[in-house]
């Protein structure tokens, strides 16, 4: 498994990037624990975090173009839409179903993200669909030639589903510009990978389509971004699909409907948050002279501040108009 230990000077990041990425990182917890505490509070009927996948989203996120590749999370990745551009307060009205949030105007589950303008495609609730629709879009970037690559991310459950094997199967065929990333965090909501899969990487299943998979530690963000940096690095050369697993671990339940303590023991758990990829990255940079005590408590506070002024606004922001229920439902004749 792929970690990262050399100075900073050789992933060609810079100073300020470095602190961004942390940002990034520290924004996503704070999103996602805010989240949870508003569905607790009966503000919102749902929450899915992605608490313990900070180094896995904003690893890979961060080798994209914004606004130029295409972008295809699912329901975890708060740190993956944060990257490409999305705010908090975007986040905030669509966790809340505000009428002006930009993923559906009110009109989606929880944790769905979508942005035209960032080129973050909507995802479907069924596990692993997503990985079709970026393997559509890398195809129709590759037909019409154009410089544009598409990553998908999932979870290790659906590497089980024959949409993962088909998607990989057409992209390796075709030799599309996709980069496949599954933030393996060992459960498939309660199922253990050891119940799920035969092999102890499932990264291993790339070449059997064609293609190389890499197995990362998914709480070192800097091995997570090497090795995104490399895929999309390659599939805009046209040489085709990579397959990225990057192992980590959901600190909290799956979703705010699940209980954990039936399936995941607490020692385990425990030694997990030992891991946690945010005070790993705040360890590194501190080693290399990038960060401070000061630095790091004025990053937690600016998040903190973000996440509150996001909040207050998309609390006080209307709902959708009901007069608009069935939009994009029903055919619509122009002028209605």
């Amino acid at each position: 498994m792929v970690s990262v230990s050399e100075p900073p000077s050789e992933l060609g990041l810079s100073d300020d990037q470095l602190l961004d990425i942390l940002y990034k990182m520290m924004l996503a917890r704070a999103t996602g624990q805010r989240e949870r505490m508003l569905n607790r509070m009966g503000k919102a009927p749902f929450a899915v975090s992605g608490e313990g996948h900070e180094a896995t989203q904003v690893g890979t996120a961060y080798a994209l173009l914004p606004g130029k590749d295409w972008v295809v999370p699912y329901y975890r990745d708060i740190g993956v839409a944060l990257v490409v551009g999305q705010t908090v307060r975007d986040l905030m009205l669509e966790f809340l179903a505000r009428g002006e949030n930009v993923s559906s105007g009110g009109r989606n589950m929880p944790s769905h993200f979508s942005d035209p303008k960032l080129r973050i495609v909507s995802g479907s609730a069924p596990v692993g669909t997503q990985i079709l629709h970026a393997v559509g879009t890398a195809f129709a970037s590759k037909l019409r030639g154009l410089d544009e690559v598409s990553m998908v991310w999932f979870g290790d459950g659906a590497t089980s589903e024959g949409d993962c094997h088909e998607g990989m199967n057409f992209a390796g065929v075709h030799k599309l510009p996709v980069v496949f990333v599954c933030e393996h965090n060992q459960y498939a909501i309660s199922v253990h990978w050891t119940k799920q899969m035969a092999v102890e990487n499932v990264a291993v299943r790339a070449e059997g389509y064609g293609f190389p998979g890499v197995t990362v530690d998914g709480n070192d963000v800097l091995a997570v971004y090497r090795a995104a940096r490399e895929a999309v690095d390659r599939a805009r050369r046209g040489e085709g699909p990579t397959f990225i697993e990057a192992k980590t671990y959901r600190l909290v339940p799956h979703t705010s409907d699940d209980d954990d303590r039936r399936y995941r023991p607490r020692e385990e758990v425990e030694e997990w948050s030992k891991k946690d990829p945010i005070r790993r990255f705040q360890a590194y940079l501190e080693e290399h002279g990038l960060l401070d005590a000061k630095t790091r408590d004025k990053l937690a506070k600016k998040a903190a501040e973000e996440v509150d002024a996001a909040t207050d606004y998309a609390e006080k922001a209307p709902p959708p108009d009901p007069e608009t229920a069935l939009r994009h439902v029903f055919k619509e004749e122009e002028g209605e």
